[in-house]
C-alpha cells in the first residue's frame, strides 16, 4: 500500500529523578551527599532512510514514545539514559508540526532530503540533578534533589514528497503508464480507461550513454486539481520536487474526444496555480500516439504553440535560454517509436540541472542547526498575564517544566526553583505586570507567594544552573 502522508503523535522520554542521598559508611561519621543524577530521557528522531519507500509503518499505529531515564541512587550511582526513538521515513519526507483539534499542519520542522538525514521533533527530559550538585560554602548538606525534566510531545504530520528526477504529468490515459513501462523496468497498470494509474509509481530509465535518472509516473491530473478536485492536491505535491517536468499530451483526445490543444493548457494553467514556482519548472512536453493515424495537423499545431510558449517563457527573445523546451518530442509510447530519442533527451536534460543544483549547493551555507535554535528560542520564553488584583499566572515550556521537576513538599527545592526563575527573568516581568510582594503567582496547577527580594538568592548564589 502507498501510503505517503499521516499524523502521528510523539513523545520523548521523562527524565530520571535524581536522588538525594547521603554517603553513610563505617568509619565516615560525616559522610556528605552523594545522590547521583537521573538519566536523560530519550528522544524521538525522524531519520530518512533510503529503504523506506512509504509510510505505511504509521498508517495503523499513531503513538510513539521513547524511552524514559532511570532514577539515580545513592553513591553518586548515575541513572542510565533512555534510548532515542528512531522513526524511519522515505527520503523527501516532509515534517511539521500538526494541530490535532484545528486537523491543519503547522510550523516547518524539516525538509529530510538526504538519506540519513534527520531531526529531533521531540527531545526527551533532562535528567534531574542530585543532591551533589546543590552544595554550597553555607549549605553543606542539602537535603533536596531534582526530580526529572517532562518531556516534550505533541503531534507531527509527516508528508512524503517523491524525490525523483523527472515527472511525467498529463491528462488521464495520456499515455504516462505507458511510457514509463518502455523506458524504465517499473510495469505499472495500463488500460484504455481513465484513472488507471492511482498512485504514483517509480521507475529508473538508462539513457544510451549508461546516465541513469529516476522518472515518475504522475496519475491524470484534471482541471480544477490545484483546488483538489479528483485526488489532485495528493498527486501534484509529489511534482514539486522533481527538476524536470515531462508533460504528456494525447494527440488523440482520448475516447472523450477532448482537444489536445486545450489539454496542453489545462495542465500547464494547473501547474501553474498550484504552486508558482512550477510554472517556470524547466520542462519538456512530448505528443504521444503518433501511430494513430489523423494526428499530423494537431501535432503541427501544438508544436507551434509549444514554440510561442518557450519564447514567451524566455521574455520574447527566441534566442534566449527558455524553461521550456522548443522542440515538440513526437513519440508513440505503444509501439515505442521515438521514445529512446526522448528518453536521451530526458536524460541530458536532468544531468545539466542536476549538476546546476549541486553548484548552487555547496555554494549556499546549511544552517542544520536552524530548526534546534527556533526550538530552544521558543521553548525559553514565557508570559505573565494579570488575572486579577494580586493574581498573576505565568505561562511558558521552560517554566513550567522546572515547576514540574520541583518538589513541592521540601521547602529547599522549593527556594532553588524561585532562584532559578529569578535567573530565567521571572521576577523582573512580574514586577513589569504590577506583581507586588505577597501577591499570588500560578503556574500551571501550583501557586506560591510573589517575594522581589529572595533570600533564596543569597543561599544558591554559587550555583550554575
Amino acid at each position: 500500500m502507498f501510503i505517503d502522508k499521516v499524523n502521528i503523535h510523539v513523545k520523548g522520554g521523562d527524565g530520571g529523578a535524581g536522588c538525594m542521598s547521603f554517603r553513610r559508611e563505617a568509619h565516615v561519621p560525616k559522610g556528605g551527599p552523594d545522590g547521583g543524577d537521573g538519566g536523560d530521557g530519550g528522544s524521538v528522531i525522524v531519520r530518512a532512510d533510503a529503504g523506506v519507500s512509504s509510510l505505511i509503518d504509521y498508517r495503523f499505529k499513531h503513538h510513539f514514545k521513547a524511552q524514559r531515564g532511570t532514577h539515580g541512587k545513592g553513591s553518586r550511582m548515575h541513572g542510565a539514559r533512555g534510548e532515542d526513538l528512531i522513526l524511519k521515513v522515505p527520503v523527501g519526507t516532509v515534517v511539521r508540526f500538526y494541530d490535532e483539534e484545528s486537523k491543519e499542519a503547522g510550523e516547518l520542522i524539516a525538509d529530510l532530503t538526504h538519506d540519513g538525514e534527520s531531526v529531533v521533533v521531540m527531545a526527551g527530559g533532562k535528567g534531574g540533578r542530585g543532591n551533589t550538585h546543590f552544595v554550597t560554602s553555607t549549605r553543606r548538606a542539602p537535603a533536596f534533589a531534582e526530580l526529572g525534566e517532562p518531556a516534550l510531545e505533541g503531534w507531527i504530520q509527516l508528508e512524503m514528497k517523491l524525490m525523483a528526477d523527472a515527472a511525467l504529468v498529463g491528462m488521464p490515459s495520456a499515455g504516462k503508464s505507458s511510457l514509463i513501462a518502455k523506458i524504465s523496468a517499473v510495469r505499472p497498470k495500463i488500460a484504455d480507461y481513465p484513472f488507471t494509474t492511482l498512485v504514483p509509481n517509480l521507475g529508473v530509465a538508462l539513457t544510451s550513454d549508461d546516465y541513469s535518472f529516476v522518472v515518475a509516473d504522475i496519475p491524470g491530473l484534471i482541471e480544477g486539481a490545484h483546488e483538489g478536485r479528483g485526488l489532485g492536491h495528493e498527486f501534484l505535491r509529489h511534482i514539486e520536487r522533481t527538476a524536470l517536468i515531462v508533460h504528456i499530451v494525447d494527440l488523440t483526445g482520448d475516447w472523450e474526444g477532448r482537444d489536445p490543444l486545450q489539454d496542453y493548457e489545462v495542465i500547464n494553467s494547473e501547474l501553474a496555480l498550484y504552486a508558482d514556482e512550477l510554472a517556470a519548472r524547466p520542462r519538456i512536453v512530448v505528443a504521444n500516439k503518433i501511430d494513430v493515424p489523423g494526428t499530423e495537423e494537431v501535432c503541427e499545431k501544438l508544436a507551434q504553440r509549444v514554440r510561442e510558449d518557450s519564447i514567451a517563457a524566455a521574455g520574447g527573445n527566441e534566442f534566449a535560454p527558455s524553461p521550456i523546451d522548443p522542440k515538440l518530442y513526437r513519440i508513440s509510447a505503444l509501439t515505442g517509436q521515438g521514445v529512446d530519442a526522448l528518453k536521451n533527451a530526458i536524460g541530458t536534460k536532468v544531468r545539466e540541472l542536476r549538476e546546476a543544483a549541486r553548484e548552487q549547493e555547496r555554494s549556499t551555507p546549511r544552517y542544520d542547526q536552524v530548526w534546534e535554535l527556533r526550538r530552544d528560542a521558543r521553548d525559553a520564553a514565557f508570559e505573565v498575564h494579570r488575572l486579577s488584583d494580586g493574581v498573576f499566572r505565568v505561562e511558558g515550556p521552560r517554566v513550567e517544566r522546572l515547576v514540574v521537576q520541583t518538589d513541592w513538599e521540601n521547602e529547599e527545592a522549593i527556594a532553588y526553583m524561585q532562584h532559578r526563575m529569578k535567573r530565567m527573568g521571572v521576577d523582573k516581568a512580574l514586577e513589569k505586570a504590577g506583581a507586588r510582594d505577597g501577591d499570588e503567582v500560578r503556574i500551571l496547577g501550583f501557586a506560591f507567594d510573589f517575594e522581589s527580594a529572595l533570600m533564596a538568592d543569597d543561599m544558591f548564589a554559587e550555583l550554575e544552573d
